[in-house]
């Protein structure tokens, strides 16, 4: 699984989840403390392991947008991740 078939524009990959998680310096035990997602699946996910559910999806995403990432949708180049411009 590279990416999270939910038929969704909240879709992410396990590749996307595990760059975001470095661009803000998140470990993965953190992340599973502030998304509410046991450690175990978010290993999981990041390993591209079985099936998330959508609301594991979306409080993964969720909480990473807050801590300043913004996902890039496949756009010919690819899904990515970037850090959200900061207004001055």
């Amino acid at each position: 699984m590279s990416a999270i078939p939910n038929d969704t524009i909240d879709a992410i990959s396990a590749a996307q989840v595990r760059a975001a998680r470095a661009l803000v310096g998140m470990t993965r035990e953190v992340l599973a403390e502030q998304s509410g997602v046991p450690m175990r699946t978010l290993a999981r996910l990041e390993m591209a392991e079985g099936m998330p559910q959508r609301r594991t999806v979306a409080a993964i995403r969720t909480t990473l947008e807050a801590a300043g990432v913004e996902f890039i949708a496949e756009n010919g180049g690819g899904p990515g991740v970037r850090l959200r411009k900061v207004a001055v």
